[in-house]
């Protein structure tokens, strides 16, 4: 065989896992990217990084990833099937940090800006807690007056009646 290595990276789709038993997704979602290595790689050795099984099985067994990218490789007739990691963050990550560090040197009035507005955001949420409190005490002494209210009510009902017999008589 020839002594290059091939290297591609797929988007393996493990949606068809919902419709094994809760308790075995895990499992057959391995089974499914070693099925799927197999059948792109044409070969019959795969083994499956450690890296990828930490991924499938984070949310345990019943929850695996409807999708996973991954990067297979193959070397000899053994392939490999590690997580992928994409290029473009990497470059994203430094150049954000590059703003970062320009933004600190440039503008050292803006992060002296930012601890005011968090004390601000502290001070309206303890004028928005007091409010709440008073509303719920407010809640409650409605309840305790109805009460009240009832028997007048009741006491006026009871006098209008009265006054209704005499008028029929």
């Amino acid at each position: 065989m020839s002594t290059e290595s091939i290297e591609r990276i797929y988007t393996i789709n493990l949606g068809k896992v919902l419709l094994s038993p809760n308790n075995q997704r895990a499992k057959r979602a391995i089974n499914m990217i070693r099925e799927f290595a197999t059948k792109h790689m044409k070969s019959e050795n795969v083994k499956i990084e450690e890296e990828i099984s930490h991924l499938v099985w984070a949310r345990g067994i019943r929850h695996p990833p409807r999708k996973i990218r991954v990067k297979i490789t193959k070397d000899d007739g053994n392939v490999i099937v590690s997580k992928y990691q994409e290029e473009k963050v990497a470059e994203e990550t430094t150049k954000k940090s590059d703003k970062k560090s320009d933004g600190k040197k440039k503008g050292d009035k803006k992060s002296a800006d930012k601890p005011k507005k968090e004390e601000k955001k502290v001070e309206e949420k303890k004028t928005e807690e007091k409010p709440k409190l008073e509303e719920k005490k407010s809640e409650e002494k409605p309840k305790e007056d109805k009460p009240e209210e009832k028997p007048k009510k009741a006491e006026k009902k009871s006098e209008s009646k009265p006054e209704k017999k005499p008028k029929k008589d």
